[in-house]
């Protein structure tokens, strides 16, 4: 049994937090902090009355200052950070880990804050360090990235002797109710979906306008939906630790509504990350705009229907081409009845509890810094549908590509 400090409050962090409290043999105490701790104080009482854990305190800490965070972790003494916090605070929670000797798991890479790119070679750049002190961090365990890595490392290391080819689908159908809404974090759902699109083809990056690839594929139990390819960070890994890809793409559906409020809000300069000056003081026009648009973690009451995130892959096994596809369907309502949020984040943080287990546990061992595809999938695996994320697969159907 192991204690474990949870740093983040959001929708993600509610998540991550009630299902390590669902697991008390493997998580024997829990240390939720973030910003504004009035935020933990509220889910640490769900918490204990919902499930009866007791086990479970709050705290204040900036993510973005290394004392505090070392002051924080000492304090407690716990043996892995969850960071569910915002990625532009991965790098200072690293740095704490690394002086106090503490393991690190995060659902998102690192993003400089006054620019909107995301890549691994900031976290990856502490390869040597975190070796060095015999510490591992897991990057990247949420769903995507995270389980869509998983997924394919199941598929290499099951179905295929060569991956060529690799679809990553994500499709949102559920409705919230509201005009226009992000499902996290609108500063980073905004910047990352507004970004330029990329995917990798013949051992070389293509860059396409936003949204410029649109094709309609059909999803499980939720039938035909436009879905556009963007650039999404664990292209980046998994062409790295998959060298046989020949191409591999992350593709995700967008309503003609949730677009139109897209383009006007980049038209009129709210999506922008430089200070402009408002009746003499300086404001960042997306952090403004997240301020007046809803709350991600309130959308869950209302939430209806269902996400679909999976993997189709296409490659070689024993000479023959061959087709796999591999995915899991979340229902928004389910989620929000069991931990009060939706389902993106259900999806993110029920897999960020897994890989902290699996870490816990042995079943996820080493030192330095690594991708969720770098080990076992099968433990991993096993408990995400065990926990609340089953999974289905099927070999040699139509990928639609």
């Amino acid at each position: 049994m192991s204690k474990v400090l949870i740093i983040g409050a959001g929708g993600v962090g509610r998540v991550t937090t009630f299902k390590c409290a669902q697991h008390p043999e493997v998580f024997s105490g829990i240390l939720l902090a973030s910003r504004t701790q009035s935020k933990c104080d509220v889910i640490a009482k769900d918490i204990k009355s919902q499930l009866g854990y007791e086990n479970i305190q709050t705290a204040t800490v900036d993510a973005d200052n290394v004392p505090q965070l070392v002051e924080l972790i000492r304090s407690y003494g716990p043996e892995l950070i969850i960071n569910v916090a915002l990625p532009y605070q991965d790098l200072t929670i690293m740095d704490a880990c690394l002086e106090t000797g503490v393991n690190y798991l995060d659902t998102a890479n690192y993003e400089p804050k006054d620019e909107a790119k995301f890549e691994y070679s900031w976290q990856w750049a502490y390869q040597d360090r975190f070796r060095e002190k015999g510490l591992l961090a897991v990057l990247g365990c949420g769903f995507d990235p995270g389980v869509t890595g998983v997924f394919t490392a199941r598929a290499a290391k099951h179905f295929f002797d060569e991956i060529h080819y690799l679809d990553i689908v994500d499709a949102n159908a559920g409705d919230h109710g509201k005009a226009f809404a992000t499902n996290f974090n609108p500063e980073i759902n905004i910047r990352e979906v507004t970004q330029k699109g990329r995917y990798w083809e013949n051992g070389e990056w293509v860059e396409t306008e936003p949204h410029e690839i649109m094709q309609v594929l059909n999803y499980p139990d939720i039938g035909p939906k436009n879905s556009y390819v963007i650039y999404h960070e664990e292209l980046e890994s998994l062409v790295k630790n998959f060298p046989t890809l020949k191409r591999a793409r992350f593709w995700m559906t967008f309503g003609d509504e949730y677009l139109t409020h897209l383009r006007v809000i980049q038209n009129i300069g709210m999506a922008g990350i430089e200070p402009v000056m408002h009746q003499g003081v300086p404001i960042i026009p997306l952090e403004f705009l997240k301020s007046v648009l809803p709350d991600p973690g309130d959308l869950g009451k209302n939430y209806t229907g269902q996400t679909s995130i999976g993997c189709r892959i296409r490659g070689v096994k024993d000479g023959a081409e061959k087709t796999y596809y591999i995915w899991n369907n979340c229902s928004h309502e389910a989620a929000y009845q069991e931990t009060g949020t939706q389902g993106i984040s259900y999806t993110t943080g029920v897999p960020a509890m897994t890989g902290a287990m699996m870490m816990l546990t042995g079943k996820w061992t080493g030192v330095g810094v690594k991708n969720v595809e770098e080990f076992n999938p099968d433990p991993f695996l096993e408990a995400l549908a065990k926990h609340g994320l089953p999974w289905h697969e099927k070999e040699n159907v139509d990928l639609e590509f």
